[in-house]
């Protein structure tokens, strides 16, 4: 199993990223899917979260309405749209698999994690 995470970058305040979390040895239309943050001196962060299953989705206050999670099952890929990103959105992202289909909101309930992609909100 393994999860690589990419698409992060330097931005500026108000403009759009799309995370990408490309997995193998599973599928991922089965399981939730989360992406978690991280920012210098923080601790990790749940951002958002896709059901296994029946695609429902849930996210943390600070990104509704901005951010979109989503999932291509023939490609084993769920992505994070980033819209209307602000500077408090950097962080290093992670998204992270739970083998079960429900979504949960703390990382230790997700067993398989990506690398995590630096994202860069600056003027």
């Amino acid at each position: 199993v393994q999860l690589q995470a990419s698409g992060g970058g330097l931005v500026q305040p108000g403009g759009s990223l799309r995370l990408s979390c490309a997995a193998s040895g599973f599928t991922t239309g089965r399981y939730a899917t989360g992406w978690f943050r991280q920012a210098p001196g923080k601790e990790r962060e749940w951002v958002s979260c896709i059901n296994g299953g029946v695609p429902r989705t849930y996210y943390v206050d600070s990104v509704k309405g901005r951010f979109t999670i989503s999932r291509d099952n023939a490609n084993s890929t769920v992505y994070l749209q980033m819209n209307s990103l602000k500077p408090e959105d950097t962080a290093v992202y992670y998204c992270a698999v739970r083998f079960t289909a429900g979504c949960g909101t703390q990382s230790g309930v997700f067993r398989y994690w990506g690398q995590g992609t630096q994202v860069t909100v600056s003027s």
